[in-house]
């Protein structure tokens, strides 16, 4: 029983991302925001909501690993499905397709996991209140990086095909709404997913903080994958990159955000400090999604592209050690 409900809220969850990908396709050309900066902030923040709920109620249920690994865990996987969607796209590159202006999204998602990192190791005592000094530095960052972002894509106006044709007879209105409402199924359907991953660590024995990185991380995912595939299938590029940079940099901020709902003291101090190694995978991973972004040449081996093949190699040779040390037990 508990893996068809493991398997029923991940199939919910494809459905409204694949909504959110739709919807958020129509909100860009209606207001004229671009595909870039919706797929960076919009879309970013709505497929990111699973792995700040999921989290959230994850402390609910006494699991602090569980919340960490499901963060830490989904960037790592948002760079492999990166590389695989460059696997893909065989007639060009699509990092070479989209605007070289990700790499200021990137570079803040490097930045943040960065922090992330250090105040895990370092173990910061200062509070204001619960919540912890670490956490509203990582809040205070990613808004500084959002205005900088904001204001790069206002300096560089964006062209008529990063803005994309309408391809729906939807109002803003209407797009707008289409888009809460597959926000709210995502909201409902993640509680049923983190009791269902708490019970399969259970059963299957693993810490509740590598089924957080392995297996809860990809399926809090699993929005950005379907928005970023349906957002290639439409031809925008420019959303599907952006919002999986975006949601590594949002998942930092969420993860501060977490300080907000542990009411026992600082969020940061009670993380494992062996889970800077799951950040730290997940950083390596987002530098070479980002030179892969600055690399405008093709580097291929027969029909597969270098830089895609070694992002998809280090998540999973990454994987494998985060097993092999048993993260979390």
């Amino acid at each position: 029983m508990v893996w068809l409900i493991f398997i029923g809220s991940s199939v919910l969850l494809v459905f409204a991302a694949m909504k959110l990908a739709q919807f958020g396709d129509i909100i860009a050309a209606r207001t004229g925001l671009g595909r870039l900066f919706v797929g960076t902030l919009l879309l970013a923040a709505a497929t990111s909501l699973p792995e700040l709920l999921t989290s959230i109620n994850a402390l609910s249920l006494g699991v602090p690993d569980l919340a960490v690994g499901n963060f830490m865990g989904s960037n790592m996987f948002n760079m492999f499905l990166l590389g695989v969607l460059d696997l893909v796209g065989r007639q060009a590159r699509i990092l070479r397709r989209v605007a070289m202006r990700h790499a200021l999204t990137a570079g803040l998602a490097i930045l943040l996991s960065g922090l992330a990192v250090f105040f895990i190791l370092a173990d910061v005592k200062l509070c204001i209140g619960w919540f912890g000094l670490d956490s509203l530095c990582i809040g205070a960052v990613y808004i500084a990086g959002l205005r900088l972002i904001h204001a790069n894509n206002q300096a560089r106006a964006e062209t008529h095909s990063d803005v994309g044709a309408i391809t729906e007879e939807l109002s803003l209105v209407w797009a707008l709404t289409g888009f809460a409402a597959a926000t709210a199924l995502l909201i409902v359907v993640s509680p049923w997913l983190v009791r269902s991953s708490k019970e399969i660590a259970q059963i299957t024995g693993l810490s509740t903080g590598f089924i957080g990185t392995a297996l809860v991380g990809v399926v809090t995912s699993l929005p950005e994958v379907a928005t970023s595939i349906a957002a290639v299938r439409i031809g925008a590029y420019d959303m599907a990159v952006g919002n999986l940079f975006g949601s590594n940099a949002f998942n930092m901020l969420a993860l501060g955000l977490t300080d907000a709902f542990y009411l026992e003291g600082r969020f940061f101090g009670v993380i494992t400090p062996e889970f800077a190694l799951v950040g730290l995978l997940g950083l390596i991973l987002t530098g070479l999604g980002l030179l892969g972004n600055l690399a405008r040449v093709e580097r291929r081996l027969g029909f597969v592209e270098v830089d895609a093949l070694i992002i998809m190699a280090g998540y999973l040779i990454g994987m494998f050690f985060l097993y092999s040390r048993g993260i979390g037990v």
